[in-house]
């Protein structure tokens, strides 16, 4: 096919401008493609994860339902494991430590727990572990390591329930007025309506005028 004067011109000229972007362009182009067919990928990655996660966490809750916990372990194990950065890895933990408590073995239950304050995303989750797992290291009466859990960096909104577990450990220790403080602090903390203001008060009360 012919071309005219002004068409070869800018034949010409296309073919120098390709020759020298025609390579970046490619590139461009083909970062843009991986770049959105990753994207696809990673999303179709994630529903499948949380779906097969989500299947796990049933069979945790059918395990507890038939007080079966070492199903439950199982179950939660293969969560932390393999689907850790799922919803279901932290809340499969924290059920299962309740079914391990539940059957009396809190040595398990520390370790389902402890994994939630280490490795949980969600910050409520990982706050309810740590006075959870406050609890268990009181039973297991290492006090020390259970102060450690309610002490300190105290997340918002849980003053209340960490100062009146630090006044249970305190209590445990013998270290009556300083548990009397913490269930002072506590007893201010909650709310008028609480249901567990009657509670840290009768603990109040028990301790008597020997702890003022």
């Amino acid at each position: 096919m012919a071309y005219d004067l002004e068409e070869q011109e800018q034949l010409d000229a296309l073919k120098a401008w390709w020759a020298k972007y025609g390579n970046l362009v490619l590139g461009v182009v083909t970062l843009v493609l991986v770049g959105i067919l990753s994207w696809q990928g990673w999303n179709w990655y994630q529903r499948n994860q949380a779906a097969t996660a989500g299947g796990y966490f049933e069979a945790l809750q059918t395990a507890l339902r038939q007080n079966n916990p070492d199903q439950a372990v199982a179950a939660s194990a293969t969560l932390r494991d393999n689907y850790a950065g799922t919803v279901y890895a932290p809340r499969g933990a924290l059920l299962a430590a309740q079914g391990l408590l539940n059957a009396g073995d809190a040595e398990r239950a520390r370790t389902e727990l402890a994994w939630v304050v280490a490795n949980g995303k969600d910050a409520a989750l990982a706050a309810v572990a740590r006075v959870r797992l406050a609890g268990v290291l009181l039973d297991l009466g290492d006090y020390d390591a259970a102060l450690a859990q309610v002490s300190g960096n105290v997340p918002a909104g849980y003053e209340a329930l960490y100062a009146d577990r630090r006044g249970d450990i305190l209590f445990a220790k013998g270290e009556r007025a300083q548990a009397r403080a913490a269930w002072q602090e506590a007893l201010d903390a909650f709310e008028a309506a609480s249901p567990l203001r009657p509670v840290v008060q009768l603990k109040i009360d028990a301790l008597g005028a020997a702890a003022a």
